[in-house]
């Protein structure tokens, strides 16, 4: 089993008792990403840990296992979207959110989503993340708080000039060489002017 924060232990399938203090996640990552022990899984978690409030409805972008959006509805969110690419990893995330008993809708990236998300989850690669930042501000309200991860120190200056379009940067973690980027969606609203 492994502890985030004294607060939620991920305890793989195999282990046989689940553990009395904190919140239990059981896990089987199948062939999906996510196993708990990356630096970014880590991260992610403490920031759900931090952001989580019961009324808010989570977008987990690139769900692989679906240990992040496990991780909120257990930590208290009111809904949870999971999205990835790899029919393999919404398998195992329907998997893990049956063995959690909670309720979590897992879609492929490709069905159409209709959300307005108070709080984005994206632990995928940098390159990945790059490319999706239109898209994932488009699935964020204005004021809502987005974390993206799977970036390393060194990628994280550009990451957050690409993201600055929509978002207000307001923290970033560390470790093992690993950030999360949190920031905020702008209001990004236009006024139109008419002469008379």
């Amino acid at each position: 089993p492994i502890c985030i924060r004294d607060k939620l232990w991920i305890i793989p399938t195999w282990h046989s008792q689940e553990l009395k203090n904190g919140i239990n996640l059981i896990l089987d990552p199948g062939l999906a990403f996510g196993t708990g022990s990356h630096p970014t899984t880590h991260l992610c978690i403490e920031w759900l840990i931090d952001n989580v409030k019961k009324n808010n409805q989570i977008l987990d972008y690139g769900c692989g296992s679906g240990i992040l959006a496990i991780a909120a509805k257990k930590i208290g969110c009111k809904s949870a979207l999971g999205v990835d690419i790899d029919p393999q990893a919404l398998i195992a995330s329907k998997d893990n959110a049956k063995l959690n008993n909670v309720n979590i809708e897992f879609i492929e990236s490709s069905e159409p989503i209709e959300i307005k998300a108070d709080l984005i989850v994206a632990n995928i690669l940098s390159s990945a993340l790059s490319v999706l930042a239109p898209v994932l501000a488009s699935y964020c309200r204005p004021g809502g708080i987005i974390a993206l991860s799977g970036i390393l120190e060194t990628q994280e200056k550009k990451i957050k000039v690409i993201y600055q379009e929509w978002f207000d940067i307001i923290g970033v973690t560390k470790r093992e060489g690993w950030v999360c980027i949190s920031a905020v969606r702008r209001n990004n609203y236009c006024l139109l002017y008419t002469s008379d």
